[in-house]
């Protein structure tokens, strides 16, 4: 008997304490993006990104030398998509 007045307690207690932290409304809507694959796939110096240029990515060492510009532009916009280089 005691045992099922222990059990009985703890699963009042757990509900409790788990029902409000699972208890949220599904908010709909858009999903908020932090950073764009742009700038969340570039290396830094190279201002070409795989998922958008993979050749010009792929061949940016031939070319030598450190361009910031894509790190620059993530810098001042995450959400930057690289579109106007």
């Amino acid at each position: 008997m005691t045992k099922f007045i222990l059990f009985g307690a703890a699963a009042v207690i757990s509900t409790v304490f788990v029902v409000p932290a699972m208890a949220r409304h599904a908010v709909p809507g858009r999903v908020q993006q932090n950073e764009s694959t742009y700038c969340a796939t570039i290396e830094p110096g190279n201002p070409y990104s795989p998922a958008y240029d993979y050749q010009g990515w792929s061949n940016w060492r031939l070319k030598g030398g450190w361009d910031s510009r894509g790190d620059d532009a993530c810098a001042r916009n995450p959400l930057f998509n690289g579109s106007s280089f």
